[in-house]
């Protein structure tokens, strides 16, 4: 849920709160989440065009540094503003040393790859990301902070509490169809809680980034 929308529509995004599902809602287990509950839950669905096929759809997710400079709009501010500053690959979970972006014969199933990321609300954080499933019709991978992050001294998340899965099948030749879900856990700070319409905008940017489209281009999913 929701259902695919049509190929050139919009993609439609659900906030879902802790009403829709009760306070002790367990994943799905094809997520691999551990942990009831949520503070924020975004489930966004999409159809897009594609002729590079699996491979270069690997290459897309595995290039990291191209995450830097992905926009979305500030409902604060109303106004499209950078929300990834700075995006690495890393060498390790517990190193902050770069490399260069990831290869698709890195992206094995099962292999588990690191990077950094800087983002304008939620800081400087080291993520995991976990390939699936790689196939020629079908690519699942899933990614979750593995570092605390903080705003100055506030501590926004712990390790594990921002995670997001996202699977991606071939529908015809060129098409493929885009479902993700992202939550933050139950314990995460209030200060990142609600905020439905900047979650909406935020989850808009990544498929934006992943299809290949302007990350500002108008108009934004939410104002």
């Amino acid at each position: 849920m929701p259902a695919y929308p049509g190929l050139d529509n919009a993609p439609i995004v659900k906030f879902w709160s802790e009403s829709d599902f009760g306070r002790n809602w367990r994943p799905p287990a094809c997520t691999g989440w551990d942990g009831v509950g949520f503070s924020t839950l975004v489930t966004t669905v999409a159809r897009f065009r594609n002729t590079s096929g699996a491979e270069g759809l690997l290459r897309h997710i595995g290039a990291i540094s191209e995450l830097a400079g992905t926009r979305y709009w500030s409902t604060t501010h109303q106004q499209w503003q950078t929300l990834i500053v700075e995006a690495k690959a890393s060498t390790g979970l517990s190193s902050t040393r770069h490399r260069e972006d990831f290869t698709p014969d890195e992206m094995k199933e099962g292999n588990e790859l690191y990077f950094e990321q800087t983002d304008n609300l939620s800081g400087n954080g080291i993520y995991r990301m976990h390939i699936t499933k790689v196939s020629a019709d079908r690519l699942v991978f899933d990614v979750e902070n593995v570092s605390t992050m903080r705003y100055f001294l506030v501590t926004l998340f712990h390790p594990g509490e921002v995670q997001s899965i996202y699977f991606l099948d071939r529908e015809s030749e060129n098409v493929w169809r885009y479902y993700s879900m992202a939550r933050t856990g139950r314990n995460a700070s209030r200060l990142t809680a609600g905020h439905e319409s900047s979650s909406i905008n935020r989850a808009i940017a990544f498929y934006r980034s992943l299809a290949g489209i302007p990350t500002d281009q108008e108009p934004p999913a939410a104002r």
